[in-house]
């Protein structure tokens, strides 16, 4: 049984535990009023340029003259998996939801016999990943440094990746990220991103007619088309993040409360009893003489 001692000493440990995660609850939600609404700003902008490339892609098809970001290598036997996630911990379980995603995606493909390449975006990630598919790892972007994210990180990630293509180090490119839904709901994504892959475009659509053409259009686009959709899973993820460690660090607090009330019960109780003994030892004493 701890002594008294010990279990003051715990009750202040925990409770300087309890100021530090509900500090960093407060600064999480902070955070993530500003990354939630950078998130939301960019949405309109992704979805109507991915609509306006969308359409020119469907018009331009499979053809020939059709750009290789568009039809690819024709062959799928390289795969690059960017794996988007924190530089920190303490965000209950959004690294580790975008890290499973992507292993079962890596796996699923190296069960097939397919060559599957890794940057990692994030530290966490990066150490997850590490252990059981560390040699598949062809490099690393530390944002470690960077307060802010702006358009730039994503174009030099985006700079990194087209390059990659251009040599033909791998034939199809799919990100790996949380799409920030509530505090409470992040939702784990995997988007291709090279070759280029929209949706159909739901509604009555509208004929253009484009010059110099559309080919020349989608080779001036599509480079800026993977810029901007790992711009958007970046301030997703941004947000995600602030959510999920929001959330953990008021679990947290509460948990540290929860801990104090049981402790100091305990230390009450201990502490009565210790009260009661020396008490029967008084009486005990004065009896006897």
């Amino acid at each position: 049984m701890p002594s008294l001692k010990d279990l003051k000493n715990r009750i202040t440990s925990v409770k300087s535990t309890r100021k530090i995660t509900k500090a960093m609850q407060m600064v999480a939600a902070a955070k993530l009023r500003r990354a939630q609404e950078a998130a939301e700003a960019a949405r309109p902008y992704a979805e109507r340029f991915n609509a306006v490339v969308s359409a020119l892609a469907a018009s331009v098809g499979q053809s020939d003259t059709a750009p290789l970001l568009l039809k690819g290598t024709g062959s799928d036997k390289v795969h690059m998996l960017v794996v988007m996630t924190a530089e920190r911990g303490l965000c209950g379980g959004f690294n580790s939801t975008i890290v499973r995603l992507a292993r079962q995606r890596a796996q699923a493909l190296l069960a097939e016999g397919k060559t599957v390449k890794i940057l990692t975006v994030g530290k966490k990630g990066r150490e997850q990943l590490r252990r059981d598919l560390g040699n598949h790892f062809i490099g690393h972007v530390d944002l470690s440094g960077t307060k802010t994210i702006g358009y730039a990180n994503a174009q030099a990630i985006a700079k990194d990746l087209l390059g990659r293509f251009e040599e033909g180090e791998f034939d199809i490119a799919t990100i790996f990220y949380a799409q920030f839904q509530s505090v409470i709901s992040q939702v784990p994504t995997a988007q291709q991103v090279i070759p280029a892959k929209f949706e159909a475009a739901e509604g009555p659509t509208t004929d253009y007619d484009y010059e110099p053409s559309e080919e020349a259009i989608l080779a001036d686009l599509l480079p800026q088309s993977v810029a901007t959709a790992i711009f958007s899973a970046l301030l997703e993820n941004g947000a995600s993040e602030q959510g999920a460690r929001m959330s953990a660090m008021d679990n947290a607090t509460r948990n540290a409360g929860d801990m104090i009330d049981r402790l100091t019960i305990e230390f009450n109780r201990s502490r009565q009893a210790v009260i009661t003994n020396e008490l029967i030892e008084i009486i005990s004493g004065a009896e006897a003489l």
